[in-house]
């Protein structure tokens, strides 16, 4: 069988394990939102792929790939979906899992995947997620051997056809023997991932969905403009050990283009820090491009350390340090955003908006900034169009996560005060923005109402 018809053997895990769940499980009642979740392996022949002979990956990104031989797998694949057939919307968000901390990061319960109906699939596709990095071995294995202990991938250079398979495994025309749906009437599947997973996706664009052709749609998170290796071998993406050099500067810029002769839609949803990186590679919207990039923001937020800290702690049984500044500029609406686009872009026909995008100036180009340092142009979040504080991308350090974290410095209350006068002066101005920001259709209905909910206690404590 070819590496474009593969189709993996899905089954169930064999053992609930030492822990009697799956890694990373919700920390949503899935219930009470009328969903489940199910938890299935899935194993078979990975190929590998290189580049062609006689071809190299330009920066145009309209590479050419060759299989380079094939190696087993066994690997697994976290499924939320309806309980209700009738409530799917026959859209499945396939998620290329992000190992970048040595753990699989994921979600699949944010408000617009739960109430839009959607299937959510967090597939380990890389070597990471099951085996861990060697001096913080917090992969699959070490988490519960008794569940995991099974799986193997041998190396990332399998990780592009193991997604593929993933892929047909939730597709329309999946086997149904042991179906991750449990039955329900796919339409499409969505590639979804953030930041090295979107650098991977950004390759399987350009080199791998040529000759797969399994996604009908992809949707690249905090993307820094460059896609991932085709090849790497033993090696593996390891930031948190201080002893392995990470030279921020040079893996946060963009090296090559999406790939311009799409057959299937492409959506790229950056923060002010990929907006930086993407500069020398920015690419123009078209009918199977969209490209938004936001001001004030920064690739993690607060909010977002505020939904994974719990569940580090429940998963591993130990705290998870809170950085000293991180951007208080919460991403999470738009990509609900962006994800809502993608899936009327699938079944209507209907564009997502074009955004503008954020001002540079300079030679080096920099980012333009007002008078409260905040970044001009761009997708406006209310945050950043009515601010209380300083959100940016600027780091306080130079280390690789504080470049991550960018940064939060609140306003002098007197200042706060000077802007709005009181609190209904200041909501009236905050739910102006967000509802413009919906009106653009960068936010969606049910997040205007938890953004000024989100303001309005914010405000007291600035304004003291």
């Amino acid at each position: 069988m070819s590496s474009t018809t593969a189709r993996p053997r899905v089954t169930a895990p064999p053992s609930a394990g030492r822990r009697g769940c799956p890694f990373g499980l919700s920390l949503i009642d899935l219930g009470a939102h009328g969903y489940r979740a199910d938890e299935y392996f899935f194993e078979g022949e990975a190929t590998r792929y290189r580049p062609a002979a006689g071809t190299e990956f330009g920066v145009d990104g309209r590479w050419v790939a060759e299989p380079a031989g094939t190696r087993p797998y066994r690997t697994r694949m976290l499924v939320y979906r309806p309980v209700d057939p009738d409530r799917f919307n026959g859209t499945v968000v396939l998620h290329w899992n992000n190992v970048t901390a040595g753990y699989e990061l994921f979600s699949g319960d944010t408000p617009e995947l739960l109430d839009g109906g959607y299937a959510f699939a967090g597939v380990t596709t890389q070597r990471v997620g099951v085996h861990g990095l060697p001096n913080a071995p917090q992969g699959l294995h070490a988490w519960d051997p008794e569940r995991y202990g099974s799986l193997s991938i041998a190396s990332d250079d399998d990780s592009y056809d193991i997604f593929t398979q993933a892929a047909r495994a939730v597709g329309p025309d999946r086997d149904r023997t042991n179906d991750p749906l449990g039955g329900l009437d796919v339409g499409r599947v969505v590639a979804m991932g953030s930041s090295q997973s979107a650098g991977r996706l950004g390759a399987y664009v350009n080199a791998v969905h040529p000759l797969a052709g399994a996604i009908d749609a992809f949707l690249l998170l905090i993307y820094f403009g460059s896609g991932s290796p085709l090849e790497v071998g033993d090696e593996v993406v390891n930031i948190v050990d201080p002893t392995v050099p990470f030279d921020a500067r040079a893996a946060l810029r963009g090296r090559n283009l999406i790939r311009d002769d799409l057959d299937v839609p492409v959506m790229v949803v950056n923060s002010e820090l990929e907006a930086i990186a993407c500069l020398p590679v920015r690419q123009p919207d078209s009918d199977r491009f969209r490209y938004w990039e936001s001001a004030g923001t920064c690739h993690v937020s607060q909010q977002a350390m505020d939904q994974r800290i719990p569940k580090y702690e429940r998963d591993f049984g130990t705290p998870l340090p809170q950085p000293a500044s991180i951007n208080h500029i919460s991403m999470i609406p738009l990509y609900d955003a962006a994800l809502h686009h993608v899936h009327e872009w699938l079944t209507t026909g209907a564009l997502p908006p074009r955004q503008p995008l954020i001002e540079f100036a300079g030679d080096p180009p920099a980012v333009v900034r007002d008078e409260h340092g905040i970044a001009r142009g761009g997708i406006r979040l209310p945050q950043a169009d009515v601010p209380i504080a300083h959100n940016s991308a600027i780091p306080v350090a130079s280390d690789i996560f504080s470049v991550l974290y960018g940064s939060y410095v609140p306003f002098p209350a007197d200042e706060v005060r000077r802007l709005y006068g009181d609190l209904t002066t200041y909501l009236d101005r905050f739910e102006e923005a967000a509802r413009a920001a919906r009106k653009a259709g960068v936010l969606l209905p049910r997040d205007v109402t938890a953004l000024v909910d989100e303001a309005r206690a914010a405000y007291p404590a600035a304004a003291e």
